[in-house]
């Protein structure tokens, strides 16, 4: 079952953001195998329960997120702290001024960085409003979701609307990257962090409906951008059985899951279904946006 949002579908616009009605049940979250990250909290596997919910069956757009801030005068955090991360591949002519992160050497801190200039101040979103809004905060997610009426995914949600009701595959389609040689998400080609063949089509972000839905119709589900969950991160999991998990309480990182464009085999391979990551709220990057879900 689908149904439109009409805030998402107005103002000329050929992309349609439906919301799929995902029916609840049982699955196995997490990963047992070799090459899964056991550190960062995909072990031990677990039976987990979730309740029908609606998800958006794509990620939010920038001409979504665009209608958002006008209607709601809203000011991103990347807007209001001056800055945000690119990656270094990426730059904009305009962004001399960059400065090395901390986090890793192929992000750079751009000031002028935002939603609205995603290389920066010689950039713009002409031409990709199609394409995922990014340098989009935890607490920005939260904004739209509020003001859309919606809200964030749990993090058990998410991986078992990935799944698309496949058990413990490691992709949305099945456990081949490319079945057949076909490109199925956007991520990176080559050698990390210099050369992207870009074999799959693109050089940082894809259209939001980019490559084949998943068998729930959900698009992009790994790949493109990391999307936010509303979970706190944590590593540790009991392996009992449990029905509509929320995570802790508290902490200082909240979940971020499908991997981005810049994931890459031989060095980030966080595009599985199972693999996680987190970001403290107030960050944001040029990596990572988001997509709602609603109580059914």
């Amino acid at each position: 079952m689908r149904q439109t949002d009409p805030a998402l579908s107005k103002g000329g616009s050929s992309i349609r953001n439906e919301m799929v009605m995902i029916s609840g049940g049982q699955f196995l979250m997490g990963s047992a195998e070799p090459d899964a990250y056991s550190a960062d909290g995909e072990s031990p596997i677990r039976p987990v329960t979730v309740s029908s919910f609606w998800l958006d069956r794509l990620v939010v757009s920038n001409h979504a997120f665009e209608e958002f801030v006008k209607r709601a005068d809203y000011l991103t955090d990347a807007e209001r702290y001056g800055w945000s991360y690119v990656f270094a591949g990426l730059l904009a002519g305009s962004s001399l001024d960059a400065e090395s992160s901390s986090i890793a050497p192929w992000w750079m801190r751009v000031p002028g960085a935002d939603w609205r200039h995603p290389e920066g101040p010689g950039s713009d979103i002409r031409g990709r409003l199609s394409h995922p809004a990014v340098h989009v905060t935890w607490q920005d997610a939260m904004a739209y979701c509020r003001w859309a009426k919606k809200r964030l995914p749990t993090e058990a949600e998410w991986e078992y609307a990935a799944r698309g009701g496949l058990e413990q595959m490691r992709f949305p389609w099945g456990d081949h990257l490319e079945p057949d040689g076909e490109h199925r998400m956007n991520v990176w080609q080559g050698q990390f962090p210099s050369l992207n063949t870009m074999e799959d089509g693109y050089y940082g972000t894809a259209p939001v409906d980019a490559f084949r839905p998943n068998l729930f119709g959900l698009f992009n589900m790994t790949g493109n951008v990391w999307e936010w969950c509303t979970d706190w991160f944590q590593t540790s999991f009991s392996s009992a059985p449990c029905r509509n998990p929320k995570g802790p309480r508290g902490g200082t990182h909240r979940i971020m899951r499908g991997g981005s464009y810049l994931c890459d085999a031989s060095f980030s391979h966080r595009y599985r279904v199972s693999a996680r990551s987190g970001l403290t709220p107030e960050t944001s990057a040029g990596n990572v946006g988001f997509r709602c879900a609603r109580r059914a």
